[in-house]
């Protein structure tokens, strides 16, 4: 069979998968909508946590990313790594024992403000939409390549499938699915990853192949052969500043991100938050520490397959032809010569290679079986599947919950609510859909934007509502409006109308620490010189705060 042949099979066996547990998890009621009716087993949260935070940016770029980056590439595992892991210990928690439904949901109650809901609403939309963008992104890519669609029609077909299961089933269809989907990938990931070990170093195991082979020297000579930089050279292409910028941005935003958040109130207790978190994070320790033999396996073999060899070779190499199609693979023999020639710049470079085709392209430049390179298909798509369900259900949380139910009208019916919620996502799939088309960048790049946002708004906001009870509704507010309007001003104009990176030339990606740590004084200052929370505000954060056997640890 091709591996069209084995593509379509796949991924319509794995989406025929999706739309049935989406069916067969239907909903009725708000909370199973909202929360799974909190009655999600630790280890399926602990998968369904991981698929939903190993978003197409994780699965599809970050390999691509550490690929072109080398050494600083490492920002991306140490800051989604170190930020899950300061939320699961320092946050989730606490706001399952708050036992709402949403993050502004806490942020209302927490700040007893209406005005700051709206702001919390405002900003988990802004978030949403903006890293919903990039799994669309995700999603076009692997159509256009694999099943001969174009990227449009890809992000259309993408997006049906995540309505059907997200408007029928709620937070517990997506739930259930998600489990489905981190099996797909990471069974996707890791099969390519073992096969490629074995082929150039001989050993079974891609984290014990990247420490103890030669591969990564002989990558490093390769580049210097070429007139690059070594691959482990650290601070050639971003400053010793930005990669602690964007390392802590990225740290600060995951675990301020709503919709990994919400995953924590659907388990039954805080114990199990506890036990989910340790679950996810082995779950996505699995993933996170292969990317980086997978980018050094796919560097190698891509500068190994066309690096010097003459345009005829290179047009005779399958694979070659298939991604040259989709615009993610140039080759232009500039200087005609007959020889293709990769150079450190883009300019006189002869070969260019889109960094989100690394994973995705790797099991064909590696000569693997098709069923294998269709595997990595579904793979990829279940990543940015699984993200962008999770996405959905925060804007429609944001706007069905907190603020048409909160606000505009309390005396819902179950039935209005689940209406308006489902229509939300209806109507939040068509933009997700546009962003997709049309994204701003490439999509760990947008991804990395939402975790700026997420970090700017969200995260001070959520630690100083949990440790500090003198933090009233004044400082959350005015924290949020700071944090978010910087970080979001600096990103467009540095993005989108070429800004000077005058802050300190941090980049638009770890702008975002900034953002926090202006949100963080603001808000602390303005609470200092506004009154106090009223003291039963003040009491409930005490209880929040309660340790387990002190009593009402495991709130329901």
């Amino acid at each position: 069979m091709s591996v069209e042949a084995w593509t379509y099979l796949l991924v319509g066996l794995t989406f025929a998968g999706y739309i049935y547990i989406g069916y067969a998890s239907r909903v009725k009621e708000t909370s199973g909508f909202y929360v799974a009716g909190r009655g999600v087993p630790a280890i399926a949260n602990g998968a369904a946590t991981a698929a939903d935070w190993m978003s197409a940016a994780s699965f599809i770029s970050m390999a691509g990313l550490i690929s072109f980056l080398g050494y600083d590439g490492a920002i991306y595992l140490m800051g989604w790594t170190g930020g899950y892991v300061l939320l699961a210990l320092l946050l989730a928690p606490y706001l399952r024992k708050f036992g709402k439904y949403t993050v502004p949901d806490f942020v209302g109650d927490r700040y007893y403000s209406n005005v700051a809901r709206v702001v919390a609403a405002i900003a988990a939309m802004f978030v949403s939409f903006t890293y919903v963008a990039g799994q669309m992104r995700g999603v076009g890519i692997v159509f256009s390549r694999f099943l001969g669609l174009s990227i449009e029609w890809g992000v259309v077909v993408g997006v049906l499938i995540v309505a059907f299961f997200a408007v029928l089933g709620g937070m517990k269809g997506i739930t259930w699915t998600q489990v489905a989907q981190y099996t797909v990938l990471i069974i996707a990931y890791l099969v390519p990853a073992v096969a490629i070990a074995v082929i150039l170093t001989d050993i079974p195991i891609p984290q014990l192949a990247l420490t103890f082979s030669d591969i990564t020297s002989r990558l490093n000579q390769i580049q210097t052969d070429l007139g690059l930089t070594n691959y482990t050279q650290p601070f050639t292409n971003l400053s010793g500043l930005n990669v602690f910028m964007v390392t802590m941005s990225l740290m600060i935003g995951t675990a301020g991100l709503p919709h990994v958040i919400i995953r924590f109130y659907t388990v039954r207790s805080v114990r199990a938050a506890r036990y989910s978190a340790g679950w996810a994070l082995l779950f996505i320790a699995i993933l996170y520490t292969t990317a980086p033999a997978i980018a050094v396996f796919a560097k190698y073999n891509l500068i190994d397959e066309l690096q010097g060899k003459s345009v005829e070779e290179v047009n005779e190499i399958e694979w070659v032809d298939s991604w040259s199609e989709t615009g993610l693979l140039g080759l232009e023999d500039k200087n005609t010569d007959g020889v293709l020639e990769m150079t450190a710049d883009p300019e006189t470079s002869e070969i260019t290679i889109d960094r989100d085709i690394i994973v995705l392209s790797t099991p064909e430049v590696a000569g693997l079986p098709a069923i294998v390179i269709a595997l990595v298909a579904a793979g990829g798509l279940a990543a940015a599947l699984s993200t962008a369900a999770g996405l959905l259900l925060v804007i429609s949380s944001s706007l069905s919950h907190d603020i048409y139910y909160k606000l505009i009208h309390p005396a819902a019916s179950e039935g209005e609510r689940l209406l308006v919620g489902r229509l939300v996502i209806l109507g939040a799939v068509i933009v997700a859909g546009y962003f997709g088309i049309n994204p701003p960048g490439f999509v760990a790049e947008v991804v990395a934007f939402a975790f700026g946002l997420a970090a700017a708004s969200f995260f001070p906001i959520i630690i100083l509502g949990i440790f500090d009870k003198r933090m009233n509704r004044e400082g959350a507010i005015a924290g949020m409006v700071v944090g978010l309007g910087f970080t979001t001003f600096y990103i467009v104009g540095a993005q989108f109308f070429d800004m000077s990176l005058w802050f300190f030339d941090i980049n638009a990606q770890g702008i975002g620490t900034v953002g926090a740590a202006m949100n963080f004084i603001v808000a602390f200052v303005v609470s200092r010189v506004t009154p106090a929370p009223p003291l039963h505000i003040q009491e409930m954060v005490e209880g929040v705060r309660v340790p387990r056997g002190a009593g009402g640890a495991d709130v329901h």
